[in-house]
């Protein structure tokens, strides 16, 4: 995997206000959304108040463009962040600004996992539109259908639409274990895995994170790193709260993201994002 140049130049729309000068980047999932998926009013009146006044607020998501179907321009006027930091897309353009893409040079590795471990299946991700599954099972298409993604099934890796954005190893929790042990001794191409210990196990540039991300689109923005702010729940949000100048996490946050984060904030039920946002108002505005 390596980066491709950036699609699209962003031309920041200069806004006067207590925020002005402002990025924050939310996590979606456990974070902005509330544990029924949807954004609580207290989070919205926030995030209206906080562009209104000149701020720029987006998501930061690992989901992939297909499977993120929760924008709104009204609630955020910055491209999101998608993949885990493998993409910046403008969703109000329909735009790609930025990618980490892998080619079909990975195929090899991506054969040698599967002949290791037949039972997985690949969840992989093209950078435009598409979504192919090669060993499909059912837990793979109960996660396509949760996203609402249609998805192409393939035999071979050569059927796949190059270059992909996101790779996802369905795996089973009872083989976690065994497929990171031989991730972590074979040679990736450029590629590492985020650890898990759960069904899936996610595969990406070495050089992309969400904190990596965060902190490009910044620079996109012309946002100084010292006014760019993050707020997530998760291990995956870990790079992006240790980048922010400050990373807020929920209540609700795992231990990963409270080790990496500065400021504990209500929990996604209770109006997270809006509880940092006051939080930036009382001590820079």
């Amino acid at each position: 995997m390596q980066r491709e140049s950036a699609y699209v130049k962003i031309t920041p729309v200069i806004k006067m206000g207590k925020f002005s000068g402002m990025l924050i980047a939310s996590d979606y999932d456990g974070t902005l959304a509330s544990s029924d998926g949807g954004i609580c009013n207290k989070n919205r009146e926030a995030i209206r108040y906080f562009i209104a006044e000149g701020g720029y607020f987006t998501v930061c998501t690992g989901r992939s463009k297909q499977g993120f179907h929760a924008f709104s321009s009204e609630l955020m006027n910055a491209p999101v962040i998608v993949a885990n930091g493998g993409m910046l897309y403008d969703y109000t353009e329909n735009k790609v600004i930025d990618v980490f893409s892998a080619s079909d040079k990975h195929i090899p590795l991506l054969e040698k996992i599967s002949a290791r471990f037949p039972y997985v299946c690949f969840e992989l991700y093209s950078d435009k539109n598409n979504t192919f599954a090669l060993n499909i099972c059912d837990q793979s298409r109960k996660h396509f259908e949760r996203q609402d993604i249609k998805y192409v099934v393939v035999d071979r890796f050569d059927q796949v639409e190059f270059p992909i954005i996101k790779l996802m190893l369905c795996v089973g929790k009872e083989h976690t274990a065994d497929v990171q042990k031989f991730l972590s001794e074979t040679e990736l191409m450029e590629l590492k895995y985020i650890p898990s210990d759960g069904d899936f196990i996610e595969m990406m540039p070495q050089n992309t994170d969400k904190g990596k991300a965060l902190l490009r689109l910044a620079d996109k923005l012309h946002i100084p790193h010292s006014r760019a702010f993050s707020v997530g729940d998760g291990s995956n949000d870990a790079d992006m709260l240790r980048a922010a100048a400050i990373g807020f996490v929920p209540s609700n946050g795992d231990s990963f993201a409270k080790a990496a984060g500065n400021v504990i904030v209500k929990s996604n039920d209770e109006g997270s994002v809006a509880d940092a946002i006051a939080y930036l108002e009382e001590k820079f505005c």
